[in-house]
């Protein structure tokens, strides 16, 4: 018997990519520093990350920095990048504790020399482990991403056979299997150059809360939502058949 859509979603591991979005205008609301809301975003990313693969999660990619965000102003870049890598010196060894691999995606050259360091640390110490592959997308911007691989491809240095695959991946990172879940956290509705060839196919999901109060109850609901959808990748539901030959 055929699985149905249903079956064959919760039969695999999935690969959900969130937009951590909204830490700002949290902090605003409250009367704080924008980087306090940053503070708070990592609180709940750790959250996220601990609930994922009790969720059924295999692969999720966190959008962390975006090639866009060096526009601002730079104390908050600089507060960020110095989250970012202490993040990735604290969290190391408990990921490695709890079977979760880490990968950055992304430009590196630009980032500064520690977090450089702090990324390949974090990389090596986890690189064993096969449960939950977690992915953070820094400096990255999916249009740079293509075209670096259309330029290597029209080069010649990569083969014809390899071109598709070299898209599936980010600059640093291992690659990962196309995206079924997008969410993006604080109100927005665009994608903001995440994971275009990855999300090709994904279900998307907007949601009015800010980043910092996300929760594990609001992943759970996203993904229970997910699951009733009928994804059908360009094919006709399989309820659906062909009309029955009337009898003369």
């Amino acid at each position: 018997m055929m699985q149905s859509s249903f079956d064959q979603e919760t039969s695999r591991r999935l690969h959900v990519a969130i937009v951590m979005d909204g830490n700002g205008r949290w902090a605003e609301a409250r009367g704080l520093p924008r980087l306090a809301g940053h503070r708070r975003g990592v609180r709940a990313a750790r959250r996220i990350v601990e609930a994922a693969p009790g969720l059924g999660i295999g692969t999720l990619t966190l959008f962390a920095f975006s090639s866009d965000n060096w526009k601002r102003p730079r104390p908050e870049v600089d507060g960020l990048m110095a989250l970012l890598g202490s993040f990735l010196r604290r969290e190391a060894a408990a990921l490695a504790t709890h079977d979760v691999r880490l990968s950055l995606i992304g430009r590196r050259d630009r980032l500064p020399l520690p977090l450089r360091a702090a990324a390949t640390r974090a990389e090596n110490e986890t690189a064993g482990a096969r449960g939950l592959h977690l992915r953070l997308a820094v400096d990255y911007s999916a249009r740079d991403m293509i075209l670096r691989a259309a330029r290597r491809r029209v080069s010649g240095s990569v083969p014809s056979e390899t071109f598709a695959a070299r898209l599936g991946q980010a600059y640093g990172g291992a690659g990962a299997p196309d995206v079924d879940l997008l969410i993006r956290a604080g109100g927005e509705q665009r994608l903001s150059d995440f994971l275009l060839w990855e999300s090709a196919y994904a279900e998307l999901r907007f949601v009015a809360r800010m980043w910092p109060d996300f929760a594990p109850a609001d992943l759970a609901a996203a993904l229970d939502d997910f699951h009733a959808r009928d994804r059908r990748f360009g094919a006709l539901p399989l309820a659906v058949s062909t009309p029955s030959t009337r009898s003369r």
